[in-house]
């Protein structure tokens, strides 16, 4: 008995001795500040005395600097639908070739810090951008007044989809079939496409005609088309239509000079119009167009593709 009673004393003060001589852990989550001090920099290509506002190629080099930054996204234009590009660097050129002559753009940039902590800050630069476009191009897309255009459903790769990548012009991941999407998005191929060049003044417009609606993916997937729904498949979703101006700009793709590619853009200003398919981005690379056919390239819906469209004119 006096055996158990010794061997319940041991264990009992071998216990005590443990709880005792533990420390309590404490936890902190550390300093949360947001990001401080921003700052956007912003170098205009070819700015100087006698070109304030740059040297006409709408090139600007930003980088981004601040304290406790983790990662920042950048808006170039506050005027239309926001658009925030992720900086994995915090460094970036941007051609701005949306809109001839001079313009003020107003840049958003939000830098991110520990633990989801967020800032932002805006910027406006004015920016001068030239562009004159092969005349060939204005009258095979306007006919030097106005042309309509429609998808041609009749063509197997009328629509297709492949890599956002310079070395690569061709839909590799996917292409329609012929009438491919008559059964579920025929909106895709009754929509109409109208470019008309305003001679008295050298502008330019799109009148977009689609009344079975847009063909676009949903959400900011749509490229801020109204009246789109926030959640759903890639479908024809109903649009009013809409007419918008635009301007021919430099590819920025960066596909080179000797792939198939006029090397130039046709630049949707504001967000109520689009060609052929409701994309995220404005800027639609012509890579071939003649009389008779347009083959036009677009970034979107997501980030990495790019989608391919075959053109007609309307019969």
């Amino acid at each position: 008995m006096k055996k158990n009673i010794k061997y319940i004393l041991g264990v009992f003060i071998v216990l005590l001795l443990t709880i005792t001589s533990c420390t309590q852990e404490t936890y902190s989550l550390g300093d949360l500040s947001a990001p401080s001090n921003l700052v956007i920099n912003a170098v205009i290509v070819g700015q100087d005395a006698s070109h304030p506002n740059g040297d006409g190629s709408g090139n600007v080099n930003f980088s981004i600097t601040g304290d406790n930054i983790l990662a920042t996204s950048i808006d170039y234009d506050a005027s239309d639908a926001v658009n925030l590009v992720f900086l994995p660097t915090g460094t970036v050129t941007k051609k701005f070739d949306t809109h001839l002559g001079v313009n003020i753009y107003r840049v958003t940039v939000v830098a991110s810090g520990k633990g989801g902590s967020q800032s932002t800050i805006t910027k406006d630069i004015t920016i001068r951008y030239d562009y004159t476009p092969d005349p060939a191009i204005v009258t095979n897309l306007t006919n030097n007044t106005s042309k309509t255009w429609i998808v041609d459903k009749s063509v197997a790769g009328h629509f297709g989809v492949g890599p956002w990548d310079p070395t690569s012009v061709t839909p590799s991941w996917w292409a329609a079939a012929i009438n491919e999407k008559v059964a579920t998005a025929n909106c895709f191929y009754t929509a109409t496409f109208t470019f008309t060049k305003v001679v008295a003044s050298g502008t330019y417009s799109l009148t977009v005609a689609s009344p079975d609606g847009a063909f676009t993916k949903t959400g900011s997937l749509a490229g801020g088309l109204p009246g789109i729904p926030s959640s759903g498949d890639e479908g024809c979703y109903a649009y009013a239509g809409g007419t918008s101006a635009f301007t021919f700009g430099g590819s920025t793709s960066g596909v080179v000079a000797s792939a198939p590619s006029t090397q130039t853009n046709i630049n949707l200003a504001g967000t109520n119009t689009f060609i052929g398919y409701g994309a995220t981005l404005k800027g639609y690379e012509i890579l071939t167009l003649t009389a008779n056919t347009m083959y036009l390239r677009v970034q979107g819906t997501e980030t990495g593709n790019a989608w391919y469209i075959k053109m007609i004119p309307a019969p």
